[in-house]
């Protein structure tokens, strides 16, 4: 684990023409077309020719007209963070930033992922898998319980089932498809925590508070102005603290993760509370909009946005 406070020198620039892939086909649309425009103003900023395409079923036939030299994935969440647009780049020889095919689909996939940091050790919660309309017909665990689509992101689709709810069936078919797979995970009480790894530096640890009474870090709270409040660094005692930057470094490593990640927690300190810290995903596309969370980590850190900017397309490759 790299220590200090700094993340040292950004790279210099070695690619000339940058393809910034956002858009795309997932949930997270709006999101990705964000994150993707704050990250080409940026990379312009630091020297880059930038050339914007929404990513969208003639992706390959786009990138094969603009050839460009590395591709920044600013994509989020299915077709993006999965693997599929990882194994077209790979197929065309471009590099492209962030994590592989294997580890992009592996960390996407919520319960595969769960599999692979138990076994390295990192603490998850136990969860089962069904399709929403069974969580809808009978509880699949015992209330409270978190219920979310096992391969989609930023809170999309996702409902608290808390004890005493009555119209928790509605709650659950309101969020999505009813054939769609669900992941059915114990609920966790307390604090929303996040920690990131930039190459081989692990980053401080934020407490994300959500605001306006929302009840969880949820789309709202994540991407609205005002959503959520962020301490950093985070208020915890200095074990708890320094094993919440240990897991999301065995977390990126076991899942084989590259360039940036960021990894989810929660921390059970209330009263009469288990004291337990859960790791709930890893993110290996973290959004990069003005309210996203390892633009502010690495700022603490002592890097501008750009100088992130540029760091993550100079890791660039394929092989990833």
């Amino acid at each position: 684990m790299k220590s200090g406070n700094t993340l040292g020198e950004a790279p210099k620039r070695t690619f000339e023409h940058v393809a910034v892939l956002m858009g795309g086909l997932s949930a997270e649309r709006s999101v990705s077309l964000r994150s993707g425009e704050a990250v080409a103003a940026a990379l312009e900023g630091e020297g880059y020719r930038v050339t914007r395409i929404d990513a969208e079923r003639d992706v390959a036939a786009r990138l094969g007209e603009v050839r460009p030299d590395v591709c920044f994935n600013a994509l989020h969440g299915r077709f993006g963070e999965d693997g599929c647009i990882q194994g077209i780049l790979e197929t065309m020889a471009i590099p492209y930033t962030h994590s592989g095919v294997l580890s992009s689909a592996l960390a996407m996939h919520k319960e595969n992922a769960k599999t692979v940091m138990r076994a390295a050790g990192v603490p998850v919660a136990d969860a089962r898998l069904v399709t929403r309309e069974e969580a809808a017909t009978a509880h699949a665990l015992p209330p409270p319980y978190v219920v979310k689509p096992v391969d989609e992101g930023s809170s999309v689709g996702v409902v608290i089932v808390r004890n005493g709810t009555n119209d928790w069936a509605r709650l659950i078919r309101d969020g999505g498809p009813a054939e769609q797979t669900v992941m059915v995970e114990r609920f966790i009480p307390g604090r929303e925590l996040t920690c990131a790894v930039i190459g081989d530096f692990v980053t401080e640890v934020i407490e994300i508070v959500p605001e306006k009474g929302l009840a969880f870090y949820d789309f709202e709270a994540k991407y609205a102005p005002g959503g959520s409040r962020h301490e950093l660094p985070a208020q915890l005692l200095p074990n708890v603290y320094q094993s919440i930057r240990k897991y999301t470094l065995a977390a990126h490593a076991s899942l084989g993760c590259r360039g940036v990640s960021r990894a989810d927690f929660r921390f059970d300190d209330t009263a009469g509370g288990t004291g337990e810290l859960i790791c709930l995903e890893v993110n290996t596309q973290p959004g990069m909009t003005g309210t996203s969370l390892v633009p502010e980590l690495a700022a603490y850190a002592g890097w501008s946005f750009g100088e992130l900017a540029r760091w993550i397309v100079e890791d660039a490759s394929c092989s990833r």
